[in-house]
């Protein structure tokens, strides 16, 4: 799973973003309200829940939404987008306030080969590589600490890194934050042993059946 050829050139490690920046195929929350939110406060005090509608960021980072159409939010952090789209509802309301969730932020890790897999919801704008491999597991023995594989973007031609956590000296790189989407592979060590037991052991049984078949009717 993910096997690349050996001569294959990794994605260089580019400054860590300090905010999430929304991109295509995003889920967003989107709630709007007036007077510089003033009904979002009487709403904290009775209690009462707006309900929830997410919008899609289209593949070219449009987002479709009431009275705007489609506007472009793909690239914008999320203050910059509840900026952008206060100023654009001033058209049409007196002092709106926009609060902006990113609801489908989740990567995919696979921490021993292609066997284990978990879905874990980033928990905040600057999760870190290293969170998500201890709250899937950790690595153990039978991992490649030293090969490790992110992909990021269009799986058609993804960007791809590849972290070596076995040094003290490399853990730098375990702080990489990550981005919605992203996958994690950890590389498993070959377990050639295991392989060659499970291979022998039907016939191990068999012939240990045939030898018991033996001593009865010697």
């Amino acid at each position: 799973m993910f096997r690349l050829p050996k001569d294959y050139s990794y994605a260089s490690f580019k400054p860590n973003e300090k905010e999430y920046k929304i991109q295509p195929f995003d889920k967003l929350d989107v709630k709007i309200f007036y007077n510089n939110g003033v009904n979002l406060i009487e709403m904290q005090q009775t209690t009462v829940q707006q309900s929830t509608i997410e919008y899609s960021v289209e593949y070219d980072g449009l987002v479709k939404l009431p009275t705007l159409g489609r506007v472009q939010l793909a690239g914008l952090t999320i203050r910059q987008a509840e900026e952008f789209l206060e100023t654009k509802y001033k058209e049409f309301m007196i002092d709106p306030f926009v609060k902006i969730t990113v609801t489908n932020k989740r990567v995919v890790v696979f921490t021993s080969g292609s066997s284990t897999g978990k879905v874990i919801t980033l928990k905040n704008d600057n999760y870190t590589l290293i969170e998500a491999l201890a709250e899937s597991g950790g690595i153990n023995d039978y991992t490649k600490s030293y090969k490790i594989k992110l992909l990021r973007g269009d799986l058609n031609n993804p960007e791809i890194y590849l972290f070596n956590l076995q040094k003290v000296s490399s853990m730098k790189d375990a702080n990489f934050i990550l981005q919605a989407n992203d996958i994690i592979y950890v590389e498993a060590r070959p377990r050639y042993a295991s392989k060659i037991l499970a291979e022998i052991t039907p016939y191990l049984s068999l012939f240990s059946t045939a030898l018991l078949v033996y001593s009865i009717f010697r």
